[in-house]
């Protein structure tokens, strides 16, 4: 079958530039991927721009026998049309990109069939249900719908990333052959130095690199990526970031971690496939930091969820007006810490938020999620009644809340959660697992600041049951209770190091506790306080 292959590629990366020259085996980026792609015998036309910056690049393709066609430099979706002038409108298309270097012709040819078999008008190999690592993508549809995009593509999303138009209109069908593989958290595109480094070091040895097979090239990426630490992609995991802005934690000795500590967390928390990191203005510096670490590793993976400020500094008599300017002024400058144009979910800080003012904080938010700016909206909680009310609000799609081994207050708010799923979508996420860090201590003196008048006996209870059940590691024992509740869909875990990540990650049982099992680990526990089970009450 006919097919055209067309290959996007640039010189002008602000990540890594020039990235798609640099060297591969002897080979550039770019060119592997092109001979990579045809190897089984498709014709490839790498697309790039007409500025000047791109000359070495076609210079290049040229003395490697590879065809380019050069176009718009902003708008991609028009690049790519007019590449595809004199195509018949039904003949296939096949995206791909410079960067990613791994797919071959045959894994092509697997797509295509897949395609052409199930009649379909879009294709691609990325996301959880492909079980491949990011980095392996391939987009297919047909000359026509790109056309058809073009001519009514408006927003300048849809015109840089060429394929969005077409798949809002038919939908996002995944290749899924390689699912079994689970390989979603691994990563092997080159958006940084790091990932040229580890592309370098899959490659290596590789007599002809353009030949080698996808399973050898997967084989050699699960042997070269150590800092994966379960071949299942972790996706109740949700990184806390309060650390990365502050000396955060009853229990913190280390301090606050320096930013190439953070990058080393969040590589190593997305290639173990973390879906989201929660921030918020409140945490110091947090959301600059993260923004800074994400704008290096460029993983678009991860959802971030970030936090109004908690408004203290609005004058309680405010205005509408007002009290609308200090919500655009919190949202905003998070969008500026992040870098980002929109912000994936925003909660609430307070639950307080959804009716101070007149319910005036909440109506800016509405219209701003209208505006685009913000896709989902939620509110953090503090309390099993704060809970309740936020579940009356039906744009609410994320709940935090604080939980864990001790919290006796839930009961009664799970059963509403499941009530209030049957109708809408409803994420439900759980802070506090280590309450600060203060659980896994047995400082009395930390303790005594939480107001716990019995937390020897708490301390002797803990270690106890981590002896019966997760083979002595406290740690173990709190994030499996937590994780193990099926009402939860997420649970935070900040940490300060690479490290401490890892020693996480690898406490998580792929297996979650039985209710009868839960029932059992918690038929004695302790009673503390309300004071002690909320941070906000603690001694300083």
């Amino acid at each position: 079958m006919k097919v055209n292959l067309l290959l996007q590629a640039r010189t002008n990366s602000s990540r890594l530039p020039a990235k798609v020259l640099l060297p591969v085996e002897g080979i550039p980026l770019v060119v592997l991927s092109a001979k990579r792609a045809s190897n089984t015998g498709h014709r490839v036309i790498v697309v790039t721009s007409v500025e000047s910056s791109d000359d070495l690049l076609c210079d290049v393709l040229q003395q490697w026998g590879i065809e380019y066609f050069r176009g718009d430099l902003e708008d991609t979706l028009k690049r790519f049309v007019d590449a595809l002038e004199g195509m018949p409108d039904e003949q296939l298309v096949v995206r791909l990109t410079g960067d990613n270097v791994v797919p071959d012709g045959k894994f092509i040819d697997e797509m295509i069939d897949d395609f052409t078999k199930r009649e379909l008008s879009y294709l691609s190999c990325v996301g959880l249900e492909a079980g491949l690592p990011y980095g392996v993508s391939v987009e297919i549809t047909r000359v026509e719908y790109l056309r058809d995009a073009h001519r009514h593509a408006t927003l300048l999303s849809d015109r840089e990333h060429v394929t969005p138009k077409v798949i809002r209109r038919f939908g996002q069908t995944v290749f899924d052959r390689y699912s079994d593989l689970d390989m979603s958290q691994f990563r092997c595109t080159v958006d940084t130095l790091n990932d040229y480094l580890r592309l370098c070091r899959l490659f290596k040895g590789i007599r002809k690199p353009e030949q080698a097979t996808l399973s050898l090239l997967l084989k050699r990426l699960k042997e070269i990526s150590p800092e994966v630490v379960s071949s299942h992609p972790l996706n109740r995991f949700v990184l806390g970031t309060a650390q990365f802005g502050s000396d955060y934690g009853v229990a913190n000795t280390s301090g606050q971690p320096a930013q190439q500590k953070v990058n080393e967390i969040l590589e190593t928390a997305l290639s173990n496939g973390i879906k989201y990191i929660d921030t918020a203005r409140a945490y110091g510096e947090s959301e600059q930091v993260l923004g800074e670490a994400l704008s290096l590793i460029r993983d678009s993976r991860a959802a971030i969820i970030t936090k109004l400020s908690p408004l203290d500094d609005c004058p309680v008599n405010a205005t509408t007006d007002i009290v609308s300017t200090y919500v655009e002024k919190s949202i905003y400058a998070s969008c500026s810490s992040l870098r980002v144009r929109r912000i994936d979910t925003l909660m609430l800080h307070r639950a307080s938020h959804l009716n101070v003012w007149h319910g005036a904080v909440w109506e800016k938010v509405l219209e701003l999620q209208k505006a685009g700016v913000i896709y989902h909206l939620g509110v953090s909680v503090q309390s099993p009644s704060e809970a309740l009310l936020a579940l009356d609000y039906a744009q609410i799609e994320f709940i935090q809340l604080p939980f864990n081994i001790l919290d006796y207050r839930w009961d009664p708010v799970i059963e509403k959660i499941s009530q209030v799923r049957e109708n809408r979508k409803l994420v439900i996420h759980a802070r506090s697992a280590l309450l600060q860090g203060l659980l896994i201590s047995d400082q009395l003196d930390l303790w005594s600041r939480a107001s716990c008048a019995n937390a020897s006996e708490v301390i002797d209870w803990l270690a106890a049951k981590a002896k019966i059940y997760t083979s002595g590691s406290v740690t173990g024992l709190l994030l499996q209770y937590v994780f193990s509740q099926s009402w939860l869909d997420g649970v935070v875990v900040g940490v300060d190091t690479k490290e401490q990540l890892v020693d996480n990650l690898s406490t998580i049982s792929d297996v979650s506790w039985s209710d009868d099992l839960l029932r059992s680990v918690i038929s004695d526990r302790p009673t503390v306080s309300i004071e002690t089970l909320n941070p906000a009450k603690w001694r300083q």
